[in-house]
């Protein structure tokens, strides 16, 4: 039985309960209401936002490498300390 109403029009009270009432109390005037199920809707969006911030980071990481390898690379070639011969294939004319 899923509500409380339910139980009341069954008449159901479960025996280990039933050991528990006062004397003179009617079982059928009892209602016992349960907890309700669990939501698993806050863990899950927890997970998934911890998740995406740590993407997130490694993904900032990598472009801030990139962009600072690059840069560092623009400096040494513009002062001579490291430059990148570039040889083009040569074409036979027949």
């Amino acid at each position: 039985m899923r509500y409380p109403e339910d139980q009341l029009n069954a008449g159901h009270i479960p025996a280990d309960l039933l050991g528990q009432l006062p004397p003179g109390t009617d079982p059928s005037r009892i209602v016992i209401v349960q907890a309700a199920p669990r939501s698993y809707t806050g863990p899950i969006l927890l997970t998934l936002t911890i998740t995406g911030g740590i993407a997130l980071i490694v993904v900032m990481i990598a472009v801030t490498l990139h962009v600072a390898a690059a840069a560092t690379v623009a400096v040494l070639s513009a002062t001579g300390g490291v430059g990148v011969a570039l040889k083009r294939p040569q074409h036979r004319s027949k």
